[in-house]
């Protein structure tokens, strides 16, 4: 339950839990300070980019950024996006039971320096799911409760997925030749790594099991892999790739699965 704090606005008492959680990752370049946007100039809905109308812009930015080629510069430029999309609904889920729902229009996305073109931030209106359990009280606008965990991993997928990465693969898909499973794939590997850091002083068979529950919900449990690092530590290896290592001075991400010969990678 959160803590009402004097001097708060709506959304930052709405967002409290998600924010605090957010707060003990390291590196959060990508997502816009303090999670919401209240000046709006320099933003633009995530809309534009579910419907196609900015994914040109996107995708040139993606090719001026890493030197590309069409179908690189799409697959790591998504790659990008849905990492830091799914960030605080992750996040939010694992350390505070708490989702903010990323429907395109409450979503915004800002140009970051030349070529860059992922910096992602909420909308004050975006609504936050929370389970019975986990409601504060008084229940303030914008929060909407569901049923239980399950449900609340159902509004996950209904919103990051269904609503927004989808729609936005459907739209990269209309202008470049780029294979649904390899960015599904980065769907996949953003959520499993955003779980890992949020979970990072959680036990590892706790980190593994909320990992498999949300990408089994996602419907993309193939497309990873958990595996161990030297010291016991859960990782990611990837079923499909990202073609990191395509680009000029460009080296096999972490999770790459060309660098082991028993995974598949297409």
């Amino acid at each position: 339950m959160s803590v009402v704090v004097p001097g708060r606005t709506a959304e930052e008492e709405r967002l409290a839990p998600v924010t605090a959680a957010l707060s003990a990752v390291r590196n959060l370049s990508g997502l816009a300070p303090g999670l919401v946007v209240r000046d709006e100039t320099g933003w633009v809905p995530a809309t534009w980019l579910t419907d196609g109308s900015l994914t040109g812009e996107l995708l040139d930015a993606a090719r001026v950024r890493w030197q590309a080629s069409p179908h690189a510069a799409a697959a790591l430029a998504f790659k990008s996006y849905a990492y830091w999309l799914a960030l605080p609904s992750v996040i939010g889920w694992v350390r505070a039971l708490q989702v903010p729902l990323t429907h395109p229009a409450d979503v915004l996305v800002r140009a970051e320096g030349p070529g860059r073109f992922d910096v992602i931030g909420l909308r004050p209106s975006v609504t936050v799911a929370v389970p019975p359990y986990g409601a504060p009280a008084p229940l303030p606008g914008g929060v909407r409760v569901v049923r239980d965990e399950a449900a609340l991993l159902e509004a996950l997928r209904s919103s990051l997925l269904d609503a927004h990465l989808v729609p936005m693969i459907e739209a990269i898909q209309d202008r470049v030749r780029i294979s649904r499973r390899a960015l599904l794939g980065s769907i996949a590997s953003g959520v499993a790594n955003g779980i890992l850091r949020a979970a990072e002083t959680l036990p590892g068979a706790l980190v593994e099991r909320h990992v498999r529950t949300a990408l089994e919900v996602l419907d993309i449990a193939d497309l990873i892999e958990l595996v161990r690092g030297p010291y016991g530590e859960p990782g990611v290896r990837r079923r499909t790739c990202c073609l990191q290592f395509t680009v000029p001075h460009g080296t096999a991400c972490a999770s790459c699965c060309i660098r082991h010969q028993e995974a598949l990678c297409d």
